[in-house]
């Protein structure tokens, strides 16, 4: 198929990347002769003012930005309904692809690529622009080690109006500084975090937060303090380690004043690392003071300020020994013990009331007194049980039901509520206590009531990659079925729709359906194996088909030629491509060549 040139000077060699909001092309500038790379917005995107408008003066503030750590933006324009941006092209490999496969990285490679990003970002914050989404993803590294930004198309600048960040979510929920996870404006800190997330990455080879959905990312972000570097990589100095912890602060105003100051501090980590008071000063942290030197006897520590001494400790004395007291106390000790143990056997065996009757009024009876006695035999006290009731099966019944069923008993329903998908909505789901279980009255039993399935709101995924839709819908908890279909305005891999629908409650495990676009594509017609004549016919009447010409084949040239029939469609191919199938999808515009049996 033929190029596309935009304007007339930019011709689209292939394509070379994809973002969220656009893909990049390789091209070259037909005038100046030289290969550029063009950002072309997805299809999705074009018919939002506001963000084009966005997408215009982010280009032209980009265009003002001349650094080496910066990729340089050429020009901006519009060719009809495809607006673009002409950037340099970068020989290289984006740093994600070289945290993937070499992290973690060697101590002074990581610093100094950081270094160089904190550079080019300095000369952007200069320039009144905050970047917003620095990741690994948006750092070519060329292949002599040089570190470029790329990808202002988040960017906010002193063009930028408020209004075009309506609806439009930005940035990378893993770099996401915190005051951004709230909501509230970034600023160049939020980039010094950002960076901080990726030199974090640099030296260890993982994220400080990981989480099952970008949501509980987010809130890591705002609310966790991350690991220590040294844990997963013990490699890390210990300054180096805190310039990262520093970068990481929750609070701007903690994080380095500003990316210049950070990349300083960066090209002097090793200093900081053997220093450890220079280390406090620098990534301004207050020593602890050192604790006083021991006091000396009857002298002063030295110090100009007071030092309370501790009072003389004095040896403990011991109590005058007395010979003989020990043996005493021992025998007095004795005799008391065995007197309670005789008073104790004369109560238990009766013989104290045989002794009181032998004291009592002169010649009266020798008999014992009789009094009720009590026997105690291991867990069977001689009273009554008290009556019992067996618990019932509450098990299905309604909340009511339960409810009446244990005052009946005399017993006491307690009510909690829970979620449960299988149980109906008002019915017991289960009981603390077995049927059956004996209880006496006005003693509490427990059952759960069923308060149905619990609901979930689906997330807002159109117009999201696939694969991350996919992503963040499992993460949450639901089951994912993609569909394909064309579409002539949403790029390929893109969602078109979802159902259910974005905002409605539905239960927590509910299958979501993504619609995905396969592109401006057209499917290609059931027409192999139909006579000539009415396969012509159907390419005509399929939008976006033509046909070029019919290459009519004989026996030289047709394997199993006795098995078609004359003027039969035997194959079908893209001009000058590949063959085709019945049901295949081309792209829009494209020419046919069909294969015919001819006649002998």
């Amino acid at each position: 198929m033929q190029k596309k040139v935009l304007d007339g000077r930019y011709e689209l060699e292939r394509k070379v990347g994809e973002g969220g909001m656009a893909r990049i092309y390789l091209a070259r500038d037909l005038r100046l002769n030289r290969r550029v790379a063009v950002k072309i917005p997805h299809l999705h995107f074009l018919g939002e003012p506001d963000f084009l408008e966005r997408f215009r003066h982010e280009a032209q503030a980009a265009a003002m930005l001349a650094h080496p750590n910066i990729v340089d933006v050429y020009d901006v324009g519009q060719d009809g309904d495809v607006h673009y941006i002409v950037m340099e092209y970068v020989e290289g490999t984006d740093l994600k692809t070289l945290i993937n496969r070499e992290a973690p990285l060697a101590i002074d490679r990581a610093v100094g690529l950081a270094e160089q990003i904190a550079r080019g970002l300095q000369a952007a914050h200069r320039a009144g622009m905050v970047h917003r989404d620095i990741k690994p993803q948006n750092v070519i590294v060329t292949p002599d080690g040089q570190a470029r930004i790329t990808d202002f198309g988040v960017s906010k600048s002193h063009l930028s109006t408020a209004l075009t960040e309506t609806g439009v979510s930005f940035g990378t929920v893993d770099y996401l500084s915190p005051e951004q996870a709230q909501g509230r404006p970034a600023t160049p800190q939020s980039d010094v975090y950002a960076l901080g997330v990726v030199l974090y990455e640099l030296l260890t080879g993982k994220l400080p937060f990981v989480g099952d959905s970008a949501v509980a990312v987010a809130m890591k972000h705002v609310t966790e303090p991350p690991p220590a570097p040294r844990r997963l990589n013990p490699n890390v100095p210990p300054g180096l380690e805190a310039l990262v912890l520093r970068a990481l602060a929750k609070e701007p105003a903690q994080r380095p004043s500003s990316a210049q100051e950070f990349a300083q501090l960066l090209d002097t980590y090793g200093q900081l690392a053997t220093q450890g008071t220079v280390v406090n000063q620098v990534i301004g942290r207050t020593p602890p003071p050192p604790p006083p030197p021991p006091a000396r006897a009857g002298g002063s520590n030295g110090s100009t300020g007071r030092v309370s001494i501790p009072p003389h400790r004095t040896t403990p004395t011991q109590a005058p020994r007395q010979d003989g007291l020990g043996c005493g106390v021992f025998l007095v000790g004795m005799l008391v013990l065995a007197g309670v143990l005789g008073l104790v056997y004369l109560l238990g065996t009766g013989a104290f009331g045989q002794v009181f009757a032998g004291f009592g009024g002169g010649g009266g009876s020798s008999s014992p007194i009789e009094r009720p006695t009590a026997t105690f035999e291991l867990g069977a006290p001689t009273a009554s049980p008290a009556l019992q009731v067996p618990v019932p099966n509450l098990a299905g019944l309604t909340a009511e039901a339960a409810a009446t069923a244990l005052q009946q008993l005399q017993l006491i329903p307690v009510r909690q509520d829970a979620n449960d998908s299988l149980t109906p909505i008002g019915q017991v789901i289960s009981q603390t206590l077995a049927p059956g279980t004996l209880l006496t009255p006005s003693q509490p039993v427990t059952y759960t009531v069923s308060m149905g399935p619990l609901l979930v709101e689906v997330p807002d995924i159109t117009r999201v990659p696939a694969d991350l839709a996919k992503q963040r819908l499992v993460g949450g908890g639901f089951p994912v079925t993609v569909v394909e279909e064309p579409s002539q305005v949403v790029d390929a891999g893109f969602v078109i729709r979802q159902v259910p629908s974005a905002g409605l409650r539905v239960p927590q495990g509910q299958a979501i359906t993504l619609v995905v676009s396969q592109g401006d594509v057209v499917r290609f017609p059931n027409i192999i194996g139909m006579q000539r004549a009415e396969a012509e016919q159907r390419i005509r009447n399929t939008p976006g088909l033509g046909l070029n010409w019919v290459d009519e084949q004989g026996r030289d040239r047709l394997i199993d030629y006795d098995r078609y029939a004359v003027g039969e469609v035997v194959s079908a191919q893209i001009d000058g491509g590949s063959a085709l199938h019945n049901g295949d999808f081309v792209p829009r515009g494209t020419q046919i060549v069909l294969g015919v049996k001819r006649a002998e």
